[in-house]
């Protein structure tokens, strides 16, 4: 049986299940009271994994949660279509396909071949974890004009082979390959 854990015990990026469904804490706010009898209070903003709905919800610090059913499986991006992204399962060659709003926009930073972490719940897969970084090759972007970096810092936009767009620094030509972060869709460096 999986343990309990107490809300006042829930961290950033835990995991927990709530009202049979599981959760994934972005952020925890603790309150404690300045009056003597007074209940401290955990706020989290949390992401239902099943829903991807994102909201506020306020506990008791003594409420119990259950740690969900979640496995995580290692699986490489296969292709895309309109049944959604396939990917096959590295440890048993299955393949497993999930529906195109199950991954939003996670679906531009996925490359062929790319490794991520299939997250299931009670067996069915619910969503995936990307890599802190993803290589991407840039399809289209102006040239960099000389002269431009004046101010410094100066970037332009490009187009990457998923679709995603991206501020790129002048230097970066089109048919390079560059690093983008999976968090924040920013440029990373060249790959």
């Amino acid at each position: 049986m999986a343990g309990l854990v107490e809300a006042i015990a829930i961290r950033r990026k835990m995991y927990f299940e709530f009202e049979g469904a599981p959760y994934h804490c972005l952020d925890v706010d603790v309150s404690t009271p300045t009056a003597r009898g007074g209940q401290t209070l955990v706020r989290l903003k949390m992401r239902n994994l099943l829903t991807r709905a994102v909201f506020d919800k306020t506990f008791k610090a003594g409420d119990k949660f259950k740690e969900p059913d979640l496995d995580v499986v290692a699986a490489s991006y296969l292709y895309g279509d309109g049944d959604g992204c396939h990917f096959m399962d590295q440890a048993t060659f299955e393949t497993l396909t999930l529906p195109p709003d199950m991954l939003g926009d996670d679906r531009l930073l996925l490359s062929d071949n790319l490794v991520v972490q299939v997250q299931r719940f009670n067996g069915r897969p619910i969503g995936i974890q990307l890599p802190p970084v993803v290589e991407l090759r840039v399809t289209a972007t102006e040239p960099g004009v000389r002269g431009d970096t004046a101010s410094g810092g100066v970037t332009k936009p490009a187009t990457l082979e998923t679709g995603l767009e991206i501020r790129v620094p002048l230097f970066i030509k089109e048919g390079e390959a560059v690093k983008v972060h999976t968090e924040t869709r920013e440029f990373a460096g060249r790959a």
